[in-house]
């Protein structure tokens, strides 16, 4: 099945999933990065041109008040779950936004309509810049896995894994599966962010984003035997060069921050965003033409990814 790409314009952080009622729900980061929007369709398609609900607005004031990134809409431990990261204001201290992680809740059976809450912060266990949180379950286990700052590390941003006992309770020891360390992790900045799971092909596939958010972000690929134990880092296999960076020939730049969703069909797609080009003025950050694409994922013989470039 083709999709018309990109499929939302400026919704950077793409997540996509289907819910437990049979839709597709799409959430991203919106351009002034105020607010939590959600949006809901029979298919994937559709989504570029169904009605948005704004489900959330941050205080005034506070430790969660600004720069609302990367919201990602979950179902587990029976209730619908949004997390998301946000700061105190836009102050950058030591190189860094001070970003927290939390998590909002709904009890009710429709996302759209019913009520949320906010359902407080997620506690890392290390006080630090942090973002960029998902869930998976897997082998009667939830798994929380995010992108955080170690003070002793150089770089932005490592990513961690624990077990979760509620949609904000850690039931384990956090654990570091990767950080920056090959020249293309370490482009404009040194960041391992953005995680997302995949299982196939009796493998835990984690993709997550690397380097700055200009036409140097891509795609990095750890991946686990379905199972090993996930909380020891030695169960993860890291690739040494990226497996999703950009396109010059189709002007598809910095492809990164992704979720995974099946389509219609039950074909595992690639959901991402991307620019058109990479005459940015300012920082990137507050650029808003990072547009949500679509790309159908292939596996190479060992049944890991094969994305190449943007198409």
């Amino acid at each position: 099945m083709s999709y018309i790409n990109p499929l939302i314009l400026q919704r950077a952080d793409p997540h996509m999933s289907k819910g437990p009622d049979g839709y597709y729900y799409f959430t991203a980061s919106v351009p002034e990065y105020n607010r939590i929007e959600l949006r809901r369709a029979k298919t994937i398609q559709a989504l570029s041109e169904c009605q948005t609900v704004d489900v959330w607005y941050p205080p005034e004031q506070g430790k969660y008040s600004s720069l609302i990134w990367a919201p990602e809409l979950h179902y587990l431990f029976g209730q619908w779950i949004i997390y998301f990261a946000a700061a105190p204001n836009r102050e950058i201290i030591n190189g860094l936004f001070q970003h927290r992680m939390y998590a909002i809740g709904c009890s009710g059976h429709d996302p759209m309509k019913d009520p949320w809450e906010f359902l407080g912060q997620v506690d890392s266990q290390l006080d630090s810049f942090c973002l960029d949180a998902t869930h998976f379950y897997h082998h009667e286990k939830h798994y929380y896995i995010w992108a955080q700052k170690d003070p002793l590390i150089e770089g932005n941003s490592n990513l961690y894994i624990a077990l979760l006992s509620s949609p904000t309770q850690l039931a384990s020891k956090p654990v570091m599966l990767s950080y920056p360390e090959y020249d293309w992790e370490k482009n404009g900045f040194s960041v391992n962010e953005g995680p997302a799971i995949l299982i196939r092909n009796h493998k835990v596939i984690l993709t997550y984003s690397a380097s700055a958010t200009d036409e140097n972000y891509c795609l990095g690929m750890l991946w686990a035997d379905e199972n090993a134990d996930l909380l020891i880092p030695g169960s993860w296999h890291k690739t040494n060069q990226p497996i999703f960076t950009t396109c010059n020939e189709r002007k598809i730049f910095g492809p990164g921050h992704n979720s995974f969703v099946v389509d219609e069909n039950g074909c595992d797609l690639l959901i991402y965003h991307a620019r058109n080009y990479t005459d940015i003025q300012g920082d990137p950050l507050w650029d808003p033409n990072r547009h949500t694409r679509v790309q159908q994922i292939q596996y190479d013989q060992a049944g890991l990814l094969s994305l190449g470039q943007a198409c």
